[in-house]
């Protein structure tokens, strides 16, 4: 069994989703048995951007062909590693096209970041903003993308345009203003998503939104009701459209009654 070492906006999304999946997931530490290919797609194309950007802040100039052997490779290391599961329509060769359409779609893309840093990796103390009341544990993860005005940029694919109440909402967005402030002792200047939207003819759609100070107020007690939850063992199954790509529906005792 797991310990608990730290938290991450990944885990906290997680556990509010589903604490069944959270505690197979991280604390039983059970092997799925397939990844989603949403997931992988969505990670190859986060690995090809993030070494275009450390590429280009090196002073290095990036061809379309070297940028989509990039996105390729992680894509198949993923796939000799992982049993992928598609979803309805996709398969290999479509996913493969699409991310090669994306990313020259991205070195086109006239609004792209100006970044300074990229994928940048942090591990904060959690502490309330303003009385320093501390929960002993971290907060980790990075930051895709830090522009020279402090924007923190985000990627994301997704099959449809993000409304503005999701971006609003982005619990991940919060959780990085704050470990930004944390570190720099100042507020990002916004946030910016840049989403690679998964239509038969891709597109990107760029949204920016900001965060108050009461926002990263509410984020920590929100922290801090959750950590009460995992370290005092509440985990229970929560249904939802994300159970149709869940890797441990085998197990859930949910879907199990529902079997049964």
């Amino acid at each position: 069994m797991q310990q608990l070492d730290h938290l991450s906006s990944s885990r906290l999304r997680l556990y509010l989703q589903c604490p069944q999946k959270y505690q197979f997931q991280y604390i039983d530490l059970i092997p799925r048995t397939f990844r989603p290919s949403a997931l992988a797609f969505g990670s190859a194309l986060h690995s090809a951007l993030s070494w275009f950007h450390k590429a280009e802040l090196a002073g290095a100039k990036v061809s379309e062909e070297q940028l989509a052997k990039v996105f390729e490779t992680d894509w198949y290391s993923q796939k000799a590693d992982e049993n992928i599961r598609y979803k309805d329509s996709d398969d290999d060769m479509k996913l493969v096209v699409m991310g090669r359409e994306m990313l020259s779609l991205y070195l086109r893309y006239p609004q792209r970041p100006q970044a300074k840093g990229s994928e940048i990796p942090f591990a904060i103390p959690l502490v309330h903003p303003t009385n320093g009341k501390e929960l002993g544990i971290n907060l980790e993860g990075y930051f895709d993308i830090v522009e020279r005005d402090d924007t923190i940029v985000e990627f994301k694919t997704s099959a449809q345009v993000m409304s503005s109440f999701d971006i609003q909402s982005m619990m991940q967005l919060t959780a990085y203003g704050y470990a930004f402030k944390q570190l720099y002792g100042r507020a990002p200047k916004k946030f910016k998503v840049i989403n690679f939207i998964k239509n038969k003819k891709p597109r990107i759609e760029v949204t920016e939104t900001r965060r108050a100070d009461e926002d990263y107020e509410v984020f920590f007690h929100l922290v801090e009701q959750v950590l009460k939850a995992i370290t005092g063992r509440i985990f229970y199954p929560r249904a939802g459209f994300w159970c149709k790509e869940c890797e441990y529906a085998h197990i859930c005792p949910l879907w199990q009654s529902k079997a049964a």
